[in-house]
């Protein structure tokens, strides 16, 4: 009996410990977004489904795959998250998609721009290279001042990155002028 009490306790330790490193991980990786100069990606919140309605058109929510209540609730809970962290954000960058900017308006994390290179290429994969390859080069450029917060699809996020993030979950990634960028850590979603 005294071995297997060993063992669970051995076992609620290491569970702890992991648990520790995670917190540790993820304050440093807050502290680097509010110290600036830092791009966090994020997969808009949730939006139960995949891809979009065959009727789908871009100027129209009510032909698209929008939030659900949970996503909503979520996207407002991360923006939170930043409030109470005292995070200033420089730009707040969107797909076109109706979840995307949604998810962005409902951060409340500043004027929202629509950016078309964070569209969804989920339907025409054929322009997933060159669109990766534009938002590449976006996040590979070097800047000071407050972090910018980019909201996408996971196929864009998945292409740049090779991360295949939940729904609300955020990178966070450094320009690097010899690498591009550098891939900081993964902030799970809220």
């Amino acid at each position: 009996m005294r071995f297997w009490i060993r063992i669970v306790c051995l076992l609620l330790s290491l569970f702890a410990a992991v648990g520790a490193k995670a917190t540790d991980e993820t304050t440093a990786l807050w502290d680097a977004v509010r110290n600036g100069g830092h791009i966090v990606i994020m997969r808009h919140a949730l939006a139960p489904g995949t891809g979009d309605p065959s009727r789908f058109q871009l100027d129209d929510c009510t032909t698209q795959r929008n939030l659900s209540a949970e996503g909503q609730q979520q996207a407002r809970r991360t923006g939170q998250v930043f409030r109470d962290r005292g995070i200033e954000i420089g730009q707040v960058l969107s797909s076109q998609w109706c979840r995307c900017l949604e998810t962005a308006r409902l951060l409340d994390l500043g004027p929202v721009e629509p950016f078309p290179v964070l569209n969804s290429f989920f339907r025409q994969p054929g322009q997933g290279q060159e669109q990766t390859a534009e938002l590449r080069r976006f996040v590979s450029t070097s800047f000071t001042g407050p972090s910018k917060v980019l909201i996408t699809h996971q196929v864009n996020i998945t292409g740049l990155t090779g991360v295949f993030p939940q729904s609300g979950e955020m990178l966070v990634l450094q320009p690097d002028p010899k690498e591009g960028f550098k891939m900081s850590g993964r902030i799970p979603a809220f």
